[in-house]
């Protein structure tokens, strides 16, 4: 008895769906509309798009004296209680068309793009433990010249940050000279600090 109920309430919101008119002919796209809203609020602007599905209606709207370009609402259907069509085809006006593009610059950016990503991944050391890598990482930030070296991590080819990367696992290196002893105490305060 209980499927019959759910099945003809089915039945029942598909009719209704169906007897709905579309939302893009009640708020046809490019249009200058004025939206009365419960509450008696009033937008202004024109018809971006609109969702059967969520029942909502974009609307766009210039901004002058500012460096924003315009102002988008997202407004539900069943908020509206009065439509006003100010002009038909207004966004027209509005609209600027997409400036050419190169196909040259498309490219160089996903080398770019590209070069970078492989580079972020250089940086993973897959044997590390979460937190090796967070002092990497931190290393990396702050002093910008850092690898790994197995497990160990090599800052500015002078200071060894060995596993479990504590502040007392930090050391230069016999080729270090003695100024890089300032350089060995900032390492050690970078290490200690936890995020």
């Amino acid at each position: 008895k209980n499927d019959r109920c759910s099945s003809h309430d089915n039945v029942h919101e598909v009719i209704v769906r169906m007897s709905r008119t579309a939302l893009c002919q009640t708020y046809p796209v490019n249009s200058l509309l004025e939206l009365t809203l419960k509450g008696n609020e009033k937008v202004r602007g024109v018809v971006y798009c609109t969702d059967e599905v969520s029942q909502t209606v974009v609307l766009k709207k210039s901004l002058n004296h500012t460096t924003l370009a315009s102002e988008i609402f997202v407004i539900q259907a069943n908020a509206v209680t009065n439509t006003d069509v100010i002009e038909e085809d207004a966004g027209e006006k509005e609209s600027v068309p997409l400036g050419n593009i190169s196909k040259k610059a498309l490219e160089q950016q996903e080398r770019k793009s590209i070069k970078l990503a492989e580079e972020a991944l250089q940086h993973i050391n897959q044997k590390a433990s979460p937190a090796g890598q967070a002092v990497f990482d931190r290393l990396l930030k702050a002093c910008n010249q850092v690898e790994w070296t197995g497990e160990s991590i090599l800052v500015l080819n002078q200071i060894q940050v060995d596993p479990p990367y504590g502040v007392e696992n930090c050391r230069l290196l016999s080729d270090a000279g003695r100024q890089s002893e300032g350089s060995l105490d900032r390492v050690k305060k970078i290490v200690g600090h936890s995020t």
